[in-house]
């Protein structure tokens, strides 16, 4: 007999650690769930009304989250969404800078004052990730962080926006942060789009 968790045990893990859902704002600011998920919708729509750029960033499966996420912000929110995944030039961007780099090289050229990062990152200490959102900072756009693991991660306390998920499991993490990034898309897509977006 399996030690494994069952579906059924897995998917009770999950509901409790979305519950458990942690939104802080700046420096560890507290802000209860649904004022954190507002904030959220506020960052995203003002980004839109702006004509804003929404950047995604993530490695391995934060990768594929920012992706996906990205795919749905562009589909059904009318969003400016992209991620800074291209192989040749992120390849070229290691090369050139190290991967620590790969994403606030790019950011460095391409971000403005009126656009959004969203940052990836179970652990909350990928380097590149850390370096992206100090870019964006310097340059003045809004940024949003999803982490996990430990408490004190550094990632947790440098987004404008911070979603902390309280375990330290790869796999509840990653849904966890798909799980909700994809409430906030289909928030923003049954509000439908406004007719100066079109």
């Amino acid at each position: 007999m399996s030690d494994s968790p069952s579906l059924s045990d897995w998917s009770s893990e999950l509901h409790q650690l979305v519950g458990a859902s942690i939104f802080t704002e700046g420096n560890d600011v507290p802000l209860a769930q649904e004022a954190g998920v507002s904030r959220a919708l506020e960052i995203l729509r003002d980004a839109r009304r702006r004509g804003g750029n929404i950047y995604l960033v993530g490695n391995g499966g934060s990768a594929a989250i920012a992706s996906h996420a990205a795919n749905d912000f562009v589909n059904v929110c009318n969003l400016r969404a992209l991620t800074l995944t291209d192989p040749a030039l992120l390849t070229c961007m290691a090369n050139d800078y190290g991967y620590a780099h790969v994403f606030s090289e790019q950011l460095s050229r391409h971000a403005r004052q009126d656009d959004v990062l969203i940052a990836i990152s179970s652990s909350g200490r990928s380097p590149n990730i850390l370096n992206a959102v100090s870019v964006v900072r310097e340059l003045g756009g809004l940024t949003m962080t999803l982490s996990g693991f430990a408490a004190d991660n550094p990632l947790r306390g440098l987004g404008d926006l911070n979603l902390y998920l309280p375990r330290a499991d790869y796999g509840l993490v990653e849904i966890g942060h798909q799980f909700i990034l994809h409430h906030l898309a289909n928030v923003l897509h049954r509000e439908g789009i406004p007719a100066h977006a079109q």
